[in-house]
């Protein structure tokens, strides 16, 4: 099976069809739409699946190993919000609350990237290890942090109290989640497996028609606020970020497998945490244009080009570890 095939098979996998139909049922201007509450539950019970699944794969991994590249990737997801606000503020003139959600999304991680590429390298013989689940659980927070203070510095009025984000329930419930399936082990997993792994998928396809059925009736209503600019941010912003990651790689001395699923992850931009926190912690923030760049750009650009390009940097950098 070729890289190719992985990205046919992963753009035909029923989160990402669902989101095609919550885009269709937008653009033909259904009156399908989610309840808010219900909406928000979904959000919440996400981010409590990733962060426990993430915790339990901690607790099955030596620290030793793990420290120096959960460092890394959490250094790269509070970082790179911070350098993606600052160029994408430079190009266009975008309202700052937009840029900060914008920017926290090219901090965090796309789920389905990251299983792509995994599945990518388990072909090519470059498997990564099991803790790399614990770092992409760790790379989700820091990025939401950084983008509610990058919103918070707008201004006195509208803006966040720079003790907010610390508070913020989306981070709360991300941060506890991790710990608590760190302590509780492959244990813990099992007991609560018919609900955060079972039903992940399911409750992540209503989660995405309804992300779809957002970014599609944003991009009717806000269309022509896509600007080249913009655009192509969703495109330069995950080279950008994988060549960094390359460098950290190179420093803390991962193997190629390791260094192309960091790489990967830096490059990835979340649609699922942080819409969800975003939704909730930066209601003034349009959802639309985050998603569009995310998942319409980011996101079939790296199953495209980026993960095949990653793993080649990777072999020909590291190829000798």
């Amino acid at each position: 099976m070729e890289l190719g095939s992985i990205a046919v098979a992963t753009f035909a996998s029923p989160p990402v069809l669902f989101f095609i139909l919550g885009l269709a049922a937008a653009f033909i201007r259904s009156d399908l739409k989610f309840p808010e509450a219900f909406a928000k539950g979904l959000s919440l019970f996400l981010i409590m699946a990733i962060g426990f699944k993430g915790g339990a794969e901690m607790a099955r991994a030596s620290l030793s190993d793990v420290v120096p590249v959960l460092v890394a990737g959490i250094i790269l997801s509070a970082g790179l919000p911070a350098l993606s606000f600052g160029l994408l503020r430079t190009t266009s003139s975008l309202p700052r609350v937009d840029v900060a959600a914008i920017a926290a999304h090219y901090g965090s991680i796309s789920i389905v990237t990251f299983i792509a590429a995994t599945d990518a390298a388990r072909l090519l013989g470059l498997p990564g290890d099991g803790a790399m689940v614990a770092v992409a659980a760790a790379m989700e927070a820091p990025a939401i942090l950084t983008g509610l203070l990058l919103a918070g510095a707008a201004g006195r009025t509208g803006g966040l109290r720079l003790v907010e984000p610390l508070t913020n329930g989306s981070i709360v419930l991300l941060l506890g989640a991790f710990v608590i399936g760190w302590v509780s082990g492959d244990a813990g997993m099992a007991a609560v497996s018919p609900l955060f792994v079972d039903a992940f998928r399911g409750v992540l396809c209503l989660f995405l028609l309804d992300m779809g059925l957002i970014a599609g009736r944003g991009l009717v209503e806000h269309g022509r606020r896509m600007k080249p600019a913009v655009v192509l941010h969703g495109l330069y912003m995950p080279l950008v970020s994988a060549s960094i990651a390359l460098g950290m790689a190179a420093l803390i001395g991962l193997t190629p497998g390791n260094a192309a699923l960091l790489m990967t992850l830096a490059a990835s931009a979340s649609y699922i945490a942080v819409p969800a926190a975003m939704r909730l912690a930066l209601p003034d923030a349009r959802p639309a244009m985050s998603l569009t760049l995310s998942l319409g750009i980011t996101f079939p650009f790296n199953l495209l080009l980026g993960i095949p390009l990653y793993f080649t940097l990777a072999q020909l950098v590291l190829g000798g570890q």
